[in-house]
Parts: C-alpha cells; structure tokens; sequence
C-alpha cells in the first residue's frame, strides 16, 4: 500500500530509535549533502594550499550540519515521517533550527570568498557574482527582520493549518521542496542573527538577541496548539497505518511537544554563539585600539588629559 505517491510502503513496524536510524537515502538529498561537503572540503584544502588557515572549528561545525540534514533525510526517520506526525516533526526542527546554525558557523560564504579566485579585469568570475549577490537590493531585503521573522512564523502556521502541506505530501516532489523550504527559511532566519558569514543586514548585538527571541515564542505557541487540540489538525497524518500501533491524536500530541521542546534549543546555541561572539569583538575592538596607542603614543588619552586639566583650570 503506497502513500502519497512515494511509493513507500505504508505497513511500517512499530516505531523504535534503531529502526528510525537504518539508512534510507532520500537520493536528493543524499547527493546535496555529499556535493556540500566536497565543494567545503575542495575550498579548505585550496586555502592550505596556498599556505591560508581556516578554524577547524568551523570545519567541524559545517559537516556536524550537513550530517544532520542526512540523519533525518538519509534514515528511515524520513519514511517514518512521512506516516508519523511526531516524527516529521523531529525532521522538520532538524532541518529548520539545528542544521541551519550549524552551518552558518561554518561560514561557508566566507570559505567561497576566500577560496574563489579573483577573475581578471574586466571580468566576472563566480566570486564576484557572489559579491554581487550579497550587495543585492534583494539580499537586503529577504534578510530583513521586517521580511525573517514573519517568514519563519508563516512556515508554520501558514503551512501545517492550510491545505498547503497536505498537497505536498501527495508528492515525493513536495515532500522535498517543503523539506528544502524548512532548511532555507532556517538559513534566512540565523545568518543576520548570529551566522559568521558577511551580510547586508547585521545589526548590533542586542539587536539580534531580540530578533531571536521575537521569533522563537511561535513556536512554542504552534507546539501548545497541537498538545491542546481535541482532533486531529493535519489531515495528512489522521489515519496513521494500523501495523505502527498508534493514536493519532497522541501522536499529534507527541509532535506538538517536540515543537514546544525544540524552540529552546536554537535559543540556547544561538544566545552561545552571540555571547561569543560579541566577546570576539570587543577584543578585537581593544587590540586595534591597543595598536593604535602604541603607533600614537596614546596620543587620545594625552589629549583627553589635556581636556581635562584644561576644565579644571576654568574652574580655579
């Protein structure tokens, strides 16, 4: 018995993490994430190379990203999502909240920048159509908190309580193209939040800690929304397959606390990341400001001296 045109039989045991964990590539996916971390590695070793460094730490954070993209693509997780609401949800928060923050500390733009030859003048090379892409009027606008933050609250409601995500689970096809919208609204949502890659809109640090948090409560609501119905909401996964042996209420149920559980965790490593990060430059900040005293000899404290003598000897 086929669902939704995947061709997937829907007579699946019980559910358990082991079973869950076999691997069954999504071939879309699968080839992505395996094309992501060659043309990552390809862009480190050509730094190396050339006797550039590149943070290790960024290294690992971007395959942590992508290996969490095929953790719950590449597995039977994503044959079991597609007849399990509690599951597509553990997928659907993945890919939305986890692997996006992975890989933008893994700054991959920047990798692309500095990997990238410079083509000659007169020319335009693929380095310099992704500067052209970042200075964007369009680039400005799809990383504005006016355009992010209703853009990730629509991703669920606008989807899970319209007909919109029952017609793309009809289809393999949609399934992937809803699957690749959680993982770009992610990316949209983070960069301008705490992504280490260069962007047009990057504002302050507080700035971007309340972007986080103006976000983040909808998904909790959405979580407590599916805890609290007394029926089935998404009539995709109201007649879940007899051989798995569940409710589908409860299931609903299970799905909406997973929702509820996981807006806390991107707020953790966010607010980590942003705390760090905001520590970076304020040292950075004192080193240039160190150097400058040094080439100057502290011409500006000398002067602000002076101000003051001369404030003082006003007042004699």
């Amino acid at each position: 018995m086929d669902h939704g045109g995947h061709g997937m039989n829907m007579d699946l045991p019980p559910f358990t993490l082991g079973r869950g964990l076999e691997f069954s590539a999504d071939p879309f996916f699968l080839i992505g994430c395996a094309v992501a971390l060659a043309l990552y590695g390809y862009g480190v070793v050509r730094l190396r190379r050339r006797g550039d460094g590149w943070p290790v730490n960024r290294v690992v954070l971007f395959v942590v990203g992508v290996l969490s993209i095929a953790l719950v693509m590449c597995t039977r997780l994503n044959d079991y999502g597609m007849v399990m609401f509690s599951v597509h949800m553990v997928q659907h928060m993945v890919i939305s909240m986890v692997s996006p923050i992975l890989l933008l500390l893994g700054a991959p733009v920047t990798l692309a920048l500095r990997a990238l030859p410079v083509a000659g003048r007169g020319r335009t090379g693929p380095r310099e159509l992704l500067l052209k892409l970042l200075h964007s009027r369009y680039m400005k606008v799809v990383t504005h908190p006016v355009f992010t933050i209703p853009l990730f609250i629509a991703s669920l409601y606008g989807l899970y309580f319209t007909p919109l995500f029952d017609f793309l689970m009809e289809s393999k096809t949609g399934h992937i193209a809803m699957m690749v919208h959680f993982l770009a609204v992610g990316l949209v949502f983070f960069w301008p939040i705490m992504g280490v890659d260069p962007g047009p809109h990057r504002p302050g640090y507080v700035m971007r800690m309340l972007e986080l948090f103006a976000g983040m409560p909808f998904h909790a609501f959405f979580g407590i929304a599916l805890m609290m119905a007394s029926q089935p909401m998404v009539k995709a996964y109201e007649n879940p397959p007899a051989s798995l042996g569940i409710d589908a209420l409860g299931d609903q149920s299970a799905a909406g606390g997973i929702a509820w559980a996981f807006s806390e965790i991107p707020s953790v490593l966010v607010l980590i990341a942003l705390v760090f990060q905001w520590y970076r430059s304020d040292q950075r900040t004192a080193k240039r400001s160190d150097r400058a005293a040094d080439r100057d000899g502290d011409q500006e404290l000398k002067a602000y001296n002076a101000y003051l003598a001369s404030l003082q000897a006003r007042g004699q």
